[in-house]
C-alpha cells in the first residue's frame, strides 16, 4: 500500500509539470517519452531539484499511508485464520480486483469534452485515465475513429487538390494514383541545399514577426536573424506547423506528409520506404547527409533517414570533444561548427549536396555555453589565432537560469555566428540555406487545436537564389517545404507529396494547414478551421489565428464545410497510401550513378 501512495504522489507532481508545459494531462507525448528513458531522465535531473522532489514524495506518501493504516484502527489487528483455504483466500482477492479489471473496461477511449475550451476540458479530465488512454490509441484504425467518405470520391478529391499548373499526372486515368511529374525549369544548375532545423523556434521570438512585450514595445529575442530576414532572406511570416512534437515536424517537412492521429509516421512500423525529400534529391544524384545533436535513436530519427534517402547520419556519439552538452545532446555551435566541415567536404567532391540538420538548445532544461571558446572560432584562423571580427563570447544572459528566452537568445547567437562564417566558405555563392522550426515553444489556447502556438518561421537565404530581401505571406504549413526547396532548385521531378511549392503554385485553391493535436486532426483556411475528433467528432472554429482568437462556430459552418469535405478526403487517403505502403515512388532511375548502402555513422568517443 505504501509503494502505492508513493506512485501516487509522484504522479501528482509530474502531472503538474507536465500541465504547466503542455496545457494538457498525460497525452501522447507523455507516452513517447517513456520509451526514451535516457533523453527524459537526464533532462528530470538537469531541469528540476529531483532530490528535494523525491524526498517530498516520500515523505507525503509516508504520511498518507499512516493516517490510513491510523484510520483502519483495530480492523487490520484481526488475526488471520490459518484454515481460511487458499482458494478462498484467492476467491476473495479475486472479488477485489475484478471489479476494478470490468470498472476500467467501461472506460470510454475517448477525450472527455464538456466545454468548447480545450484547457477547461483537459482540467476536467483523469490523468491517469488520459494516460492510458493515449497508450491504448497510438496507432488507430482511421476511418473507425474519423469522419471519411467513400475511398474513390476520397481519392478524386484529393488528386483534384494536387493538381497543380506545374505538375502532370503519370496515370491521370487511375484515380488512385496520384504520382505527379513536376516540371521545374530543366537546364538549370544544381544549387546546394543547407536545412536547418530549429528546436522550438517559434514566430512568437521574432521581433522581425512582431515581437512585443506586454506594455507593446518591441522586443527581439532575435537580433541577429532579424537582421538576416530584413537584409539578405525571403521570410515566410504565414506558415504553421504540423503538430508540437519533432516527429511531426519531420514527416511535414521531410516528408510532405499530412500528420495522421496516432503516432507520426516516423515512429509507426510501415515508414521503411516513404517519398521524402532525401529520396527526390538522391535520385537528382545529390550527396544527402543528416546531422543531429542528440541520439539517433530518439524517436527513431536515425532509422528513419536512414531508411528514407539520406545516405549519412551523424549523431551525437559523433562529435568529439563537444565544446558543451546536455539531456539533449552537443550545443547548437557544435553542430553548426561541423556542419560547416562536413559541406566543405562535400563540396570538394564536386557533386551537390543536400546537408539537413536538426538542433537541440532550444529545449529544457535551457541549458548552453557560457564563456569559451567557440568550435566556431576555429573555422576561420588568422596566424593561428580567431580573426578579430569573430570574438569570444556569447551571450550575457547566464544559462544556469534555465530560461527560455535565453535559450532564444543562444540559438539566434548561433545562427548569427554560423551565416558569418559560412560566408566565408567557397560554397556559399551556390548554396541554398533554410531555416524552418520543427514547432513552436509550447502549446498554449483553449481550441482543440491551439493553432496560434503553431505559427513558425522559416527563412530562405543564399545569393545563389535570394536578390533581395522579401517577406512572403502566402497561407503554407510545413507540407510545403520540400516542394517550395525543390521549386527553387529548379529541376524536373517525380512527386508524390501532398504540400505545394509557395513560389510557383497560385494561392487558391490550393493553400491549406494540416495539423495535428492529442488525438485531433485538423485544418485551417479562410479564417476557418475544421477540427476532427474520435468517434466521427467534428468541429468548427472562426477567426484569425494570429490573433489566437478562433471563436467555436454551431453546427456545420457553410464556410467551413468545403475545408472539412477536402480535409477528410486528404487525412483519409493519406492513412490509406500508407498503411498500404503506397506512398513511395518504385522504379524511377537515380542519376547518382553507382549505388552505395546508407549508414548511420559509428559513434566515436564523446570527451
Amino acid at each position: 500500500m505504501a509503494f502505492s501512495w508513493l506512485l501516487q504522489v509522484f504522479l501528482m507532481v509530474a502531472e503538474l509539470n507536465f500541465f504547466a508545459e503542455f496545457n494538457s494531462r498525460f497525452n501522447t507525448v507523455a507516452i513517447d517519452y517513456l520509451i526514451y528513458p535516457h533523453e527524459v531522465f537526464a533532462n528530470m535531473y538537469q531541469s528540476f531539484p529531483l532530490g528535494w522532489i523525491l524526498g517530498g514524495v516520500t515523505a507525503g506518501g509516508s504520511v498518507i499511508t499512516w493516517l490510513l493504516l491510523k484510520l483502519a484502527g483495530p480492523a487490520r489487528q484481526v488475526p488471520r485464520s490459518s484454515s481460511i483455504s487458499a482458494p478462498r483466500r484467492a476467491g476473495s482477492a479475486l472479488s477485489w480486483v475484478l471489479p476494478v479489471v470490468l470498472l476500467t473496461a467501461t472506460l470510454p477511449l475517448v477525450p472527455w469534452q464538456q466545454s468548447h475550451d480545450r484547457v477547461m476540458n483537459e482540467l476536467g479530465n483523469n490523468g491517469l485515465v488520459a494516460g492510458v488512454t493515449a497508450a491504448v490509441t497510438r496507432n488507430l484504425d482511421y476511418t473507425a475513429f474519423y469522419p471519411h467518405m467513400d475511398r474513390e470520391a476520397a481519392y478524386r478529391r484529393v488528386k483534384a487538390l494536387l493538381a497543380t499548373p506545374d505538375a502532370t499526372y503519370v496515370d491521370p486515368h487511375d484515380v488512385y494514383n496520384l504520382r505527379r511529374r513536376i516540371h521545374g525549369r530543366p537546364g538549370t544548375r544544381p544549387f546546394n541545399v543547407c536545412l536547418l532545423m530549429e528546436e522550438s523556434l517559434g514566430s512568437e521570438f521574432w521581433g522581425s514577426l512582431g515581437r512585443t512585450k506586454k506594455d507593446g514595445t518591441p522586443h527581439t529575442l532575435t537580433p541577429h536573424l532579424d537582421r538576416l530576414a530584413n537584409e539578405e532572406g525571403w521570410l515566410f511570416d504565414n506558415l504553421w506547423a504540423d503538430g508540437n512534437r519533432t516527429i511531426r515536424g519531420f514527416e511535414g517537412i521531410l516528408a510532405s506528409f499530412p500528420p495522421l492521429p496516432g503516432d507520426s509516421i516516423v515512429a509507426r512500423d510501415r515508414t521503411e520506404n516513404v517519398e521524402t525529400l532525401g529520396r527526390v534529391m538522391t535520385r537528382q544524384g545529390y550527396e544527402t547527409l543528416f546531422m543531429y545533436a542528440g541520439r539517433s535513436l530518439f524517436d527513431g530519427m536515425g532509422p528513419f533517414a536512414i531508411k528514407n534517402g539520406w545516405k549519412r547520419f551523424l549523431h551525437q556519439g559523433n562529435f568529439e570533444k563537444p565544446v558543451f552538452t546536455n539531456a539533449w545532446g552537443v550545443s547548437n555551435e557544435d553542430l553548426y561548427a561541423r556542419a560547416i566541415l562536413e559541406m566543405r567536404s562535400m563540396h570538394q567532391t564536386g557533386k551537390p549536396f543536400l546537408l539537413t540538420m536538426l538542433s537541440v538548445s532550444n529545449h529544457v532544461p535551457f541549458t548552453y555555453p557560457a564563456r569559451g571558446p567557440s568550435p566556431l572560432d576555429a573555422l576561420h584562423l588568422e596566424n593561428g589565432k580567431a580573426a578579430p571580427d569573430y570574438p569570444q563570447g556569447r551571450i550575457s544572459q547566464n544559462p544556469d537560469e534555465h530560461r527560455r528566452d535565453f535559450a532564444v537568445r543562444y540559438v539566434d547567437w548561433c545562427l548569427g555566428r554560423f551565416f558569418q562564417e559560412v560566408k566565408k566558405e567557397p560554397f556559399w555563392q551556390d548554396t541554398l540555406f533554410v531555416v524552418v522550426a520543427d514547432h513552436g515553444a509550447r502549446v498554449y489556447g483553449s481550441q482543440a487545436v491551439p493553432i496560434k502556438s503553431y505559427e513558425i518561421p522559416m527563412l530562405v537565404l543564399g545569393p545563389a537564389v535570394v536578390k533581395q530581401p522579401q517577406r512572403q505571406s502566402m497561407l503554407a504549413c510545413q507540407l510545403d517545404v520540400a516542394p517550395t526547396i525543390l521549386g527553387l532548385i529548379g529541376q524536373p521531378y517525380e512527386s508524390l507529396f501532398f504540400g505545394r511549392d509557395l513560389l510557383h503554385t497560385p494561392e487558391t485553391p490550393f493553400a491549406k494547414v494540416l495539423m495535428h493535436h492529442n488525438r485531433e486532426v485538423a485544418s485551417y483556411r479562410d479564417e476557418r478551421m475544421v477540427v476532427f475528433g474520435l468517434n466521427q467528432s467534428m468541429e468548427f472554429f472562426g477567426g484569425n489565428p494570429k490573433s489566437g482568437k478562433m471563436a467555436p462556430l454551431p453546427g456545420v459552418d457553410p464556410r467551413g464545410a468545403p475545408i472539412a469535405d477536402d480535409a477528410t478526403a486528404l487525412f483519409q487517403v493519406a492513412d490509406d497510401l500508407y498503411m498500404n505502403r503506397r506512398y513511395r515512388i518504385d522504379g524511377v532511375e537515380s542519376s547518382a550513378g553507382g549505388a552505395e548502402q546508407p549508414r548511420v555513422a559509428k559513434a566515436s568517443p564523446v570527451r
